[in-house]
């Protein structure tokens, strides 16, 4: 449905998309984007004649600051919070060079402007629908709207004017339209996928993983010639949260308070066994930090990671003075999440640490997250 001013390729490059290039002042706080002017809007009643207009750089400049609104109660709004200029952080120079000035330097802001919460909407035809927007989307992208059963379906049609083109010169897209299905849990979806209800999946049940991944992440043979396995890179950091702030009355009882045990339970877990058993090779141990492979902050020669090393932590609790009277640490997570706790749970147990898993559902785990309670 739309586009952005740069997207990330398959290997987590920024590469261009509606603008063609960008150049960053010296000071690193000015970003100037050069715009394709060969894109159109679909098709829709808000524009003159019905017909698409052509994309500019106020649509961009539009498109940002309608994040930042407040009474459009952005999901995507922390984008922006406190990064960018706050007299004029968005500025259309003519339709086809568009700037973004920031407070200081922020050398991620590039992946950002590629994240779907960036994409360039018409003005028109967001003050035409208002708040029912979200019902009548329009944008620049390869399909255009055609049909939502909320909870159901989406139809999407072929953008017959779509800018972009493969490799050969040929114009994109190659298909008429496209279905989206949506499901309440991701067991339902594979089964559907499996009796060739659906073209194809994002990912794969828990639950399925064993029985059509092996543990090194290939198709296991009785399903090679039925299905066709793509993997790409996906930027993502599954981690442990832990809360900090001593004034607060769940970390006052707290173990996790003392920094022995949380380096303790660093050691203890056995990153690349979890990998291969939890999710099938599916994504890399985080050997070297918070920060994932792709991304500019990954550096694995200045940041040192933690190395499974049980003698290590085994060490740091005694010197924590860990004993058999210690509290039990409370592990709150979601289903999605239950054997990858469960496995942590039974590593920490093998040094000492007696962890408690609760499984609660997603709302309810971010809304004691919200509340500083978990």
């Amino acid at each position: 449905l739309y586009n952005t001013l740069v997207e990330v390729d398959s290997n987590l490059n920024i590469v261009p998309s509606l603008a063609t290039k960008w150049i960053v002042s010296s000071d690193r706080k000015m970003y100037t984007f050069y715009l394709r002017n060969d894109v159109f809007f679909h098709d829709n009643t808000a524009f003159k004649n019905g017909k698409g207009r052509k994309m500019n750089a106020h649509d961009v400049a539009y498109s940002f600051n309608r994040i930042m609104d407040k009474q459009t109660a952005s999901s995507g709004a922390w984008i922006f919070n406190n990064r960018v200029d706050s007299i004029e952080p968005f500025k259309a120079i003519n339709d086809t060079v568009f700037q973004l000035k920031l407070l200081q330097p922020f050398h991620p802001i590039l992946g950002i402007l590629s994240m779907q919460y960036c994409s360039i909407v018409p003005k028109e035809v967001v003050e035409k629908y208002g708040k029912d927007f979200r019902n009548n989307p329009c944008g620049t992208g390869a399909f255009k709207f055609f049909m939502w059963q909320e909870g159901q379906a989406l139809v999407l049609h072929k953008n017959e004017y779509y800018w972009e083109k493969d490799v050969d010169g040929s114009r994109l897209p190659k298909l008429d339209a496209v279905t989206i299905s949506f499901f309440d849990n991701k067991a339902t979806e594979f089964l559907q996928f499996r009796q060739g209800k659906l073209s194809f999946i994002n990912d794969i049940d828990a639950s399925f993983k064993d029985e059509v991944l092996s543990k090194t992440g290939e198709l296991r043979n009785e399903w090679k010639g039925k299905l066709m396995l793509n993997k790409h890179a996906y930027l993502n950091t599954e981690y442990l949260g832990i809360l900090m702030d001593e004034n607060n009355e769940v970390v006052k009882n707290s173990p996790l308070k003392i920094k022995a045990v949380r380096k303790a339970i660093n050691y203890a877990i056995n990153k690349k066994q979890l990998m291969m058993y939890m999710r099938n090779s599916i994504g890399f141990a985080a050997e070297s930090g918070f920060v994932p492979y792709g991304l500019p902050g990954n550096n694995a020669l200045q940041v040192k990671g933690y190395e499974y090393n049980i003698t290590q932590a085994k060490t740091l609790l005694k010197e924590a003075g860990v004993n058999n009277n210690f509290p039990t640490i409370k592990l709150l997570t979601i289903p999605v999440y239950a054997d990858v706790a469960s496995f942590i749970a039974k590593q920490c147990e093998e040094v000492g640490l007696k962890i408690q898993v609760e499984v609660v559902q997603k709302s309810l785990l971010l809304e004691q997250t919200a509340k500083s309670k978990a």
